[in-house]
């Protein structure tokens, strides 16, 4: 049987600079203490074959960094950028409610059914999300790869893997600079997807 294991580690951005906001597409570049969070989680650590990043700064110079220090290929994939936020965007989630009142807590309680002015639907993101995910996978069969993206990206990745309900995709916490780990299993049938772990320590996703 042609038996394989793909292993892809997803890795949210660390701080950017101007702190907590909707950033969305908005290409703000990390702070220091943005990348020290990142370096500090990758550390010296070298299990993959390749870097995948969004074409963000805040997402992708860690990522060229990374991948130039250990010498691995780096794909710089448009499709794995934030979702859109429109007119939300460089706003904190105070600034929101003041400028839209009520239209935060609707997005919460129904972001398939609610676009933030000028943003990008829920359903359509999820849609290329699906599609970078399925690429993805199919690029690097049996490798171990790492992604360096969002937070929104890496919560519709799971929705993904785990077959949540799309109006769940934001009740996934998923932390500056945190790791997490998909192991997809797959032969002649259906590849299986498992989330190895959630926001994983530095010291233990290894």
């Amino acid at each position: 049987m042609n038996r394989y294991t793909t292993v892809i580690d997803l890795m949210r951005h660390g701080e950017p600079e101007g702190g907590r906001l909707f950033r969305g597409s908005k290409d703000d570049p990390l702070s220091a203490t943005g990348w020290q969070q990142m370096r500090t989680v990758a550390a010296e650590f070298r299990p993959w074959q390749a870097v995948v990043s969004s074409p963000l700064r805040r997402c992708r110079e860690f990522a060229e960094e990374l991948a130039t220090r250990h010498g691995l290929p780096v794909e710089i994939d448009p499709l794995f950028r934030e979702i859109g936020f429109g007119d939300w965007e460089g706003l904190s989630a105070e600034q929101v409610e003041v400028r839209h009142p009520g239209a935060l807590a609707e997005y919460w309680r129904a972001p398939e059914g609610y676009t933030p002015p000028g943003g990008e639907p829920l359903v359509r993101f999820d849609a290329r999300i699906e599609a970078a995910w399925d690429g993805l996978l199919e690029r690097h069969r049996g490798a171990h790869v790492l992604l360096v993206c969002h937070g929104g990206v890496i919560r519709a990745c799971l929705r993904q893997v785990l077959g949540l309900p799309l109006a769940n995709l934001w009740r996934i916490d998923v932390p500056y600079a945190a790791p997490t780990r998909v192991r997809i299993h797959g032969d002649h049938g259906e590849p299986v997807p498992i989330l190895e772990f959630l926001n994983g320590g530095f010291a233990g996703w290894w």
